[in-house]
């Protein structure tokens, strides 16, 4: 989740409409990273001969792919043989190789992970095991070690992953979205899909502008992907709920304090890696985010909620068992994000030169959050088929990193 560090790039070749007639093959819903991706990974494939991918925004990646860190993940947090880990290592790989052949910056400068008690020493050598379990090329840091690649961050011990790096993903978006349409793909910005209607072997999407028939839909909606699952006569076992996270950067001046990332060991009982410092493909360093229960899934601010949305929030099944679960932390991180004082101590912990005059707001970002109605959060991907349709109904952190993967993935799972 991340400020939006520059004004949302509108792609020259994306059309922003298609004549109400005309029938694709395929049918996605979002235009945000994994959206485009498996339109992508369709066309060129061949599972489809047409493909054509629906937003309701004015431009592609508008919400989470437009609003994250920019970290390309090695995969170091999760577990091995889980589908964030499998995919995260075959998209990261996939993400260098689209990069690189279309000349968009990418950067692999590594990161380090500070552990600054006994306590996270020991989550850090577990986190240690876990990278090897994935194959990753780690390092265990002392003192001094850690000086010698980031002189200004402070702790007993650190992990060095080297495969970590940065990008920014508009505009690899705005790439996907053109390898689209010099294709056999339209992208239609502005197509809110407001209802899904089966008819005689394929599905009607009813926008304003128009209906867009398909054999074969893909529900990518990310924030709406619950919703867009019910109006589809799907039931999801999961609803989303959004976090916002809060972004600040160092000011120019003061960049020098940190040379690449600089992350903190992170608590297991809450699914958010914590605050820290990173230094992004274009030379500022993001600080954030924190992470705050939404009150809309698209409250980029303390904005007042209308009565609809405080309505759906009191209907989510699971959020109040999720409140009182992490009652102490979530306080905790309302604080933060109404005091930059307490932000900018949060990140002395780990860089003690911070100072809170060193921090400039930087936007936020909202992160979309499958909940359970026990109260848990879905941790991994979570990918359903039903009839004609697929709905990728949570895909956290590292989605971004592990899109072009996780496109192949949905392609691979087209019903016939």
């Amino acid at each position: 989740m991340r400020r939006p560090d520059r004004a949302p790039v509108h792609h020259g070749a994306v059309r922003a409409a298609v004549h109400p007639s005309d029938e694709v093959e395929l049918a996605v819903v979002g235009a945000g990273i994994v959206g485009l991706a498996t339109a992508v990974a369709a066309l060129e494939t061949g599972a489809v001969s047409s493909v054509a991918v629906l937003d309701k925004e004015s431009t592609v990646a508008a919400h989470q792919s437009g609003h994250n860190s920019g970290v390309v993940h090695a995969g170091v947090y999760y577990p091995p043989g889980s589908a964030k880990a499998r995919l995260c290592r075959e998209g990261r790989l996939a993400l260098q190789g689209f990069c690189r052949a279309r000349g968009i910056p990418l950067e692999i400068c590594g990161k380090v992970i500070v552990a600054t008690s006994a306590e996270e020493a020991a989550r850090l050598e577990l986190l240690r095991e876990r990278a090897v379990g994935n194959d990753l090329r780690v390092r265990t840091l002392n003192r001094r070690d850690l000086a010698e690649l980031e002189p200004q961050a402070e702790g007993l011990v650190a992990l060095h992953v080297p495969e970590t790096g940065v990008v920014d993903y508009r505009s690899v978006c705005d790439a996907l979205a053109g390898e689209i349409t010099t294709g056999d793909g339209v992208v239609l910005l502005g197509r809110e899909v407001r209802r899904v209607r089966p008819e005689r072997g394929r599905v009607l999407l009813d926008t304003p502008a128009g209906t867009v028939a398909a054999r074969r839909v893909v529900n990518c909606a990310g924030l709406h992907s619950d919703h867009v699952a019910m109006l589809a006569g799907h039931r999801p076992g999961a609803r989303i709920v959004g976090f916002r996270g809060e972004y600040h950067e160092l000011r120019a001046d003061r960049r020098w304090l940190v040379r690449s990332l600089v992350y903190p060991v992170p608590d297991p009982r809450f699914p958010f890696l914590g605050v820290h410092l990173t230094r992004g493909i274009d030379g500022a360093v993001h600080a954030g985010p924190n992470a705050v229960l939404a009150l809309g899934r698209e409250h980029y601010g303390w904005r007042r909620p209308t009565r609809a949305e405080l309505a759906e929030l009191a209907r989510t099944a699971g959020l109040v068992r999720l409140g009182l679960h992490h009652a102490g932390t979530e306080a905790a991180e309302v604080v933060r994000s109404l005091s930059r004082q307490r932000f900018a101590a949060a990140l002395r912990r780990l860089v003690p030169a911070v100072r809170t005059r060193d921090l400039v707001p930087a936007g936020a970002g909202v992160r979309a959050q499958a909940l359970r109605a026990d109260g848990t959060l879905v941790d991994d991907f979570a990918i359903e088929v039903d009839g004609p349709v697929v709905h990728v109904l949570n895909a956290p952190s590292p989605a971004a990193t592990a899109s072009l993967a996780i496109g192949r993935e949905i392609v691979r799972r087209l019903p016939d």
